[in-house]
């Protein structure tokens, strides 16, 4: 029933973000969390490819540093970017197995030295194209079953469908700008992040963190928020960071 539950506030919470204001990152953030916790596994990433084909994480299951680095690695290798190139899931993927680990050695190091021992990557599709991935990591060897993975790819398919909400995608062009504003969007508040982890001399974890609090509290769009501060249009004084 729990579960159920939760099903039911994410498609709720996908039928209110269809507004003009719709916050297409911290919806996302908010929708890492929630498949960590439908599908019991220990962190969540979802990336975006870039108009240079590269992926990009636009959202995490929380904005620790590691994890952040865990998913940056992914850049260039890593079950996330196998399953965008090729449009498949990678599922069930033993971290310390010898062939995963010469296959992947920078992201198998990586990601086990941060508690990590099996990976799942699903693919973000739209229209039969793969735009990005979802990754799902595991601190314990117990294989998902076939109903979380097919959970997990409707979830990955729920996030499709935030980052190109309510829009008519007439062609190419509007659908390679919607996904660009999300990607610019991410670089913008990561910023931010540090801009307010220096001025406020603490790191970048406590600082995000007070800085969603705040945005939240005040109805602020994380990324109306992060550029206003950017372009120093807002007083980052305002918000309590103690």
């Amino acid at each position: 029933m729990i579960r159920e539950q939760r099903l039911t506030e994410i498609f709720v919470e996908v039928a209110d973000s269809l507004t003009d204001d719709f916050d297409v990152i911290d919806f996302l953030q908010q929708l890492s969390v929630r498949c960590m916790e439908l599908l019991n596994v220990a962190a969540v990433g979802i990336m975006l490819a870039d108009s240079h084909d590269t992926l990009q994480t636009i959202a995490a299951s929380d904005e620790h540093t590691r994890l952040l680095e865990l998913f940056a690695q992914q850049h260039h290798q890593g079950p996330c970017v196998d399953c965008y190139h090729s449009g498949t899931a990678r599922t069930n993927i033993n971290l310390t197995d010898v062939t995963v680990t010469a296959r992947w050695p920078q992201f198998a190091v990586q990601a086990t030295d941060t508690g990590f021992v099996t990976a799942n990557a699903l693919p973000l599709r739209l229209r039969g194209r793969t735009i990005g991935a979802m990754g799902l990591f595991q601190t314990d060897p117990d294989p998902l079953t076939a109903s979380d993975l097919t959970l997990a790819q409707a979830l990955a398919d729920v996030a499709t469908i935030a980052i190109l909400q309510q829009r008519t995608l007439a062609n190419s062009e509007l659908e390679r700008g919607q996904l660009q504003y999300a990607l610019t969007s991410r670089i913008v508040l990561e910023q931010v992040k540090g801009l307010l982890a220096e001025r406020w001399n603490t790191n970048v974890d406590d600082a995000f963190t007070a800085f969603r609090r705040y945005a939240r509290n005040h109805s602020y769009q994380l990324t109306s928020l992060a550029r206003q501060i950017a372009d120093g249009t807002f007083d980052t004084d305002q918000i309590p960071h103690t």
